[in-house]
């Protein structure tokens, strides 16, 4: 017989009280990390391009200099890649403050541990994901939810 094991309850007694994020703060912390994403984005395709060019001329092809990143693959790491990576390590190596987090003073916390662990973080940027493909609703859950959560599941405090 399986015993159940509630050893994030007492996590969530320690996060007993802290204010938590208001959805203004969110918001504009989210906004501020989309742009951040989308340059850092069109910096790493600038240089992969960059770099295709260079190994190119290097070999002597000069005519094939054209690289392109509108191409199934290169739609994939804009859309899909790039954006979980940028949130997820962020929300990793920061422990629950991404660049906009950091800047607004909030940040995301675990409820099972002290700080966020990697699949945690991945996780919560497939959840911002989720909360845009339901036409924004995912976001909108913050007002329905008494805990103030949004699709993703874990909270800003």
């Amino acid at each position: 017989m399986r015993v159940l094991d509630a050893r994030e309850t007492e996590r969530i007694r320690t996060l007993d009280g802290v204010k938590r994020a208001d959805f203004r703060q969110r918001a504009i912390a989210f906004a501020i990390d989309v742009v951040l994403a989308v340059f850092s984005i069109l910096a790493v395709l600038l240089l992969a391009g960059l770099a295709v060019w260079g190994v190119r001329v290097m070999q002597g092809h000069p005519e094939h200099l054209r690289v392109d990143f509108r191409g199934e693959q290169g739609k994939l790491l804009q859309e899909l890649i790039a954006p979980i990576l940028y949130f997820g390590l962020f929300t990793y190596w920061g422990n629950g403050r991404t660049p906009g987090k950091r800047l607004l003073g909030i940040r995301v916390v675990s409820l099972v541990h002290e700080r966020m662990n990697l699949w945690h973080s991945i996780e919560r940027a497939l959840g911002y994901g989720a909360a845009t493909l339901e036409f924004g609703f995912g976001f909108l859950q913050f007002f329905l939810h008494p805990y103030r959560r949004t699709a993703s599941r874990k909270p800003s405090w």
